[in-house]
């Protein structure tokens, strides 16, 4: 099977470098010790160590959480194409560890889905889910896998509480377990020797923008922002900032280019790894970008809470507008409270996404903002950053 985007590393590679040999079957508590040990994160998102949610699961059930809503990231649709036995092995040593009752592997990509039916054990059942954003919130996951929307439910209780049938679930990002499955190949010291004490191993990005289409990309944790972009266009002369983490890292800087890419390293500049996924900007007015990902939020959102309809759907007509030169100053002023009142607000992540969207573009871009309502901006409009793969299964 062709992957449509292509895959490469910087230095060795991992995941990229195809099937594990095989080696000694662990027990239960032994691949927990070795999450620990390895020091695995979570690369769904938040970047949660993957031991302390092994050790909150048990005797429940575990779901692969393969629905990449984010639309930027082709990664997850990549292992489950390409690296679906590191996948499955994946989720079935989380499934010892946690001695789930059942495995599920949910996801919405038709040819992934094709090739996981006909490979997983009669143990794990493969969930297809209608591609949405929403759908891969945690909660969202086990609603589908349960027969039911994939829509976020009200928190808590959280899957790890209460999940499926009511029973403690683990919902795990697909390459967090394929990593899990590549840390028992190795041993955690093999695995550590990539990566940085607190970001240990590789982890893949999806890297697009700037002229250039996207690629697929293996890096060990650490590797400076700048020489992967660097790598990626040949120079980052013509860079301008970048949209980072998937949507909920916000828009940064050129600056974010001398930033090593660590968890660590983003919070402190007010932003997020995520999903691994950051867009490369080459002169795009920063509020055409920002007008763009807020249309896609508004257009996504789940439709069940008033402060996400009503707050996306204000954000994005706001930054529309100035896009088209129709906003005034009292608008600008109602969008910046916007941003600053929605985080946390909702069943699922998206207000917290169109948050960090609207304070990074003021924290970073103010007199641009203020520029579209004082004189406008003829070269702005909305951006459209989303990655699209063309096959049909």
């Amino acid at each position: 099977m062709s992957f449509p985007v292509p895959v490469r590393s910087l230095g060795r590679p991992r995941l990229l470098a195809g099937p594990l040999a095989g080696g000694p079957e662990p027990t239960g508590e032994q691949v927990v010790e070795i999450a620990a040990a390895a020091g695995i994160r979570g690369r769904g998102g938040a970047g949660f160590p993957l031991a302390v949610k092994l050790r909150s699961v048990t005797s429940g059930f575990v779901i692969g959480n393969g629905e990449e809503g984010e639309p930027a990231s082709v990664k997850d649709r990549y292992l489950l194409r390409e690296r679906p036995e590191l996948v499955i092995r994946g989720l079935e040593l989380a499934a010892r560890a946690v001695q789930a009752e059942r495995a599920f592997l949910c996801l919405s990509d038709p040819v992934a889905v094709s090739r996981l039916r006909e490979l997983a054990p009669e143990a794990v059942d493969v969930v297809r889910v209608p591609a949405a954003y929403v759908a891969g919130e945690e909660t969202a996951v086990v609603r589908a896998v349960g027969g039911g929307p994939a829509l976020p439910a009200a928190k808590p209780p959280r899957p790890w509480e209460s999940g499926l049938d009511g029973r403690p679930t683990l919902v795990s990002n697909v390459e967090t377990l394929a990593q899990l499955a590549l840390a028992v190949h190795l041993g955690p010291e093999e695995y550590r020797a990539a990566g940085t004490e607190d970001s240990p191993g590789t982890f893949l990005v999806t890297l697009s923008g700037a002229g250039r289409g996207p690629v697929l990309y293996e890096i060990p944790y650490g590797t400076p922002f700048g020489d992967l972009a660097a790598f990626h266009l040949g120079s980052t002369t013509g860079v301008t900032g970048v949209v980072a983490g998937g949507l909920a890292g916000g828009l940064l800087p050129a600056s974010a280019l001398a930033l090593p890419l660590t968890h660590a390293a983003f919070a402190d500049a007010g932003s997020v790894l995520g999903c691994g996924a950051f867009v490369l900007l080459a002169g795009e007015c920063p509020v055409g970008v920002a007008a763009g990902i807020a249309r896609f939020l508004d257009e996504e959102n789940a439709g069940q809470c008033g402060s996400c309809v009503k707050g996306s759907a204000g954000v994005a007509d706001v930054l529309i507008r100035l896009t088209e030169g129709a906003a005034a100053g009292e608008d600008v002023e109602r969008l910046e409270r916007w941003g600053e009142g929605l985080a946390g607000r909702g069943n699922c992540a998206t207000p917290d996404a169109v948050s960090a969207l609207v304070g990074s573009l003021f924290r970073h871009h103010r007199e641009r903002v203020w520029t579209h309502v004082n004189s406008g901006c003829l070269a702005c409009a909305p951006h459209d950053f989303r990655i699209r793969l063309e096959e049909n299964p």
